[in-house]
């Protein structure tokens, strides 16, 4: 990820923006249950993706799209694991505490996985 050009890092920075604003534009109209659908969109992931071609060429970009996927599946079922905790966690101990502690169970989750994962 060190060789990531400039355009690259700009169009993930808007399509990522793009998706909050999106989801909570969704959430006031449509309700928070459907914004909490729309937030989970993969902005970051699809991203990263697109603007590959940016950064790779041929066999390299193959390569790096299917490593980028794999991680993204595995994200995708910390989020799942986070966003169960979190329910729990808000009505537990209130929206400030709640997400906090939720934070601190994503970091703590992907930093264990992340380490389990560099050494296979």
């Amino acid at each position: 990820m060190g060789g990531l050009s400039v355009g690259a890092l700009l169009i993930r920075f808007v399509l990522g923006g793009a998706a909050v604003v999106l989801s909570t534009i969704i959430a006031r109209k449509l309700g928070e249950k459907a914004g909490g659908i729309f937030a989970a969109f993969p902005a970051v992931y699809l991203a990263a993706l697109l603007t590959g071609g940016l950064d790779y060429r041929g066999h390299e970009l193959i390569n790096h799209s299917i490593i980028l996927s794999k991680g993204a599946i595995i994200g995708m079922a910390i989020n799942i694991i986070v966003a169960i905790l979190a329910g729990t966690l808000l009505q537990k101990n209130g929206w400030k505490r709640g997400l906090v502690n939720s934070m601190a169970c994503w970091f703590v989750i992907s930093f264990v996985v992340v380490i389990i994962t560099s050494h296979s």
